[in-house]
């Protein structure tokens, strides 16, 4: 399940973040969560499984369009189809059907959408 991002998750969340090859530093990761907590068009959320939150993606809105800035997922839960499932539960939180990545996930994104097609 998709949750929506909040303060609370906040530790969890750089600790998501820290996944990605760019945000391993501990300011750039506080900058990272600043922004989603103060920018009206970026959008963080998390994915729920069972107790665990063990996914997380950020989405930046440009008008109606949404660009993923970040997609993480905890390496323990790798390869149980989590991104694909975030992806997929995006376009109905957001209100769109366009959503792209950014060139650093671009790789992850579309391996999730061939994954997604193969299904």
């Amino acid at each position: 399940m998709l949750l929506r991002y909040k303060k609370a998750f906040e530790k969890i969340s750089m600790g998501l973040l820290s996944f990605m090859p760019h945000e391993k530093d501990v300011k750039k990761l506080l900058e990272t969560i600043h922004m989603y907590e103060t920018n009206p068009d970026w959008h963080l959320f998390l994915w729920k499984k069972g107790e665990d939150l063990v996914g997380l993606v950020g989405v930046r809105m440009n008008n109606t369009d949404g660009i993923i800035q970040h997609l993480s997922v905890n390496p323990s839960h790798r390869g149980e189809g989590v991104g694909k499932q975030m992806l997929q539960s995006l376009p109905s939180i957001l209100h769109t059907s366009s959503i792209q990545p950014t060139e650093e996930i671009k790789s992850f994104f579309e391996k999730c959408q061939i994954e997604k097609e193969e299904d």
